[in-house]
């Protein structure tokens, strides 16, 4: 007999389905050994490195050769990119060295806070779309900007919950609502996330998955963190999909009046 987390409906991003609402990063951690271990024990299925910060050449020391590429669908990011044309060359790198199609496009636009420059986004997405990338963009948490990057063919959206390795959590859950309204692609929330209730709170907003990483790698037990976001995620969306009760001011009786018997 299934359990109710193995009947919990599934992610599909373009032509991928995932069982995993969870995607993790591959920096910050102590090794790449460890960063192997927590990718495991997470039980994501995509992983996303940054083109421009991991050695692309499999025959020297790299990240890449301790992702199984039978197991994990890669998402390679453009992280470090402040231009349309730095973002597509990045891409177009990432899929040249054998990558794959999934690209994660970031634009940053300010370098202080990190946050996305959403015209570039928007412009650079629009390029690698036609160019045949299966695009999920980074961005902040506009409905507007969702909608025009739905409207270009991207397969996903990633609106930002905070600022990149912030860990403040969920700051504006109502753009996030507003948001998963909007569109109809995924809505996956990427940056921000600092420990495992900022995560099962996103995934009851009705989300369709995270991104993470810090939270992960900068937890003073990684491995740990790792066991507990998955856990969250998990959590998080069957609190979703069962439906939570009604808040009300006051109190309601949990067994029913009806019926009691005079003393």
């Amino acid at each position: 007999m299934e359990t109710a987390v193995e009947t919990e409906s599934k992610l599909k991003i373009a032509d991928k389905v995932f069982s995993s609402r969870l995607i993790v990063g591959t920096g910050k951690y102590a090794s790449f050994e460890q960063n192997r271990q927590a990718l495991e024990i997470s039980g994501a299925e995509m992983v996303t490195v940054a083109v421009r910060r991991i050695e692309l050449d499999k025959t020297k020391e790299s990240i890449l050769n301790y992702i199984d590429p039978e197991k994990y669908t890669l998402l390679p990011n453009t992280a470090g990119c402040y231009s349309v044309k730095e973002t597509v060359m990045t891409a177009q790198l990432a899929r040249e060295a054998g990558l794959g199609n999934f690209v994660k496009v970031e634009v940053i636009g300010d370098e202080k806070t990190l946050f996305p420059d959403n015209e570039a986004t928007l412009e650079a997405s629009k390029l690698l779309v036609k160019d045949g990338f299966h695009v999920l963009p980074y961005c902040s948490d506009d409905v507007v900007l969702c909608k025009k990057l739905e409207d270009i063919g991207c397969s996903a959206v990633m609106p930002l919950a905070a600022p990149i390795g912030s860990g403040l959590g969920i700051r504006n859950p109502y753009n996030l609502k507003l948001i998963l309204e909007a569109v109809t692609v995924p809505v996956i929330v990427d940056a921000g996330v600092g420990t495992a209730s900022d995560a099962s709170r996103a995934m009851e907003l009705g989300v369709d998955g995270l991104l993470m990483n810090t939270a992960i790698a900068g937890a003073k037990d990684p491995l740990k963190m790792a066991q507990a976001m998955k856990l969250a995620v998990q959590s998080g969306r069957l609190a979703y999909e069962a439906g939570r009760i009604p808040k009300k001011l006051y109190a309601t009786a949990s067994s029913p009046i009806d019926g009691l018997i005079d003393l």
